[in-house]
């Protein structure tokens, strides 16, 4: 994880959009996208995590949702 990944998805959840972590390693080579996410909260980003089924059916993914930019 880089800073410029962080960066990255910042500005892309704050242009309204979601992210799984397939979306995270297709758009932006990031592995590690709950990293990320956890560091985006920890300076006070107001990120949920919704849970959906996989195309297969079987088991699930988190897509992160930002809700509001820090103050």
């Amino acid at each position: 994880m880089n800073s410029t990944q962080l960066k990255k998805i910042l500005a892309y959840l704050k242009q309204g959009k979601t992210i799984s972590q397939a979306e995270a390693i297709d758009l932006f080579n990031c592995y590690r996208l709950s990293a990320i996410i956890q560091r985006l909260r920890n300076a006070g980003y107001d990120i949920v995590t919704h849970r959906e089924r996989n195309k297969s059916g079987v088991g699930s993914h988190a897509r992160y949702e930002l809700k509001e930019v820090a103050a």
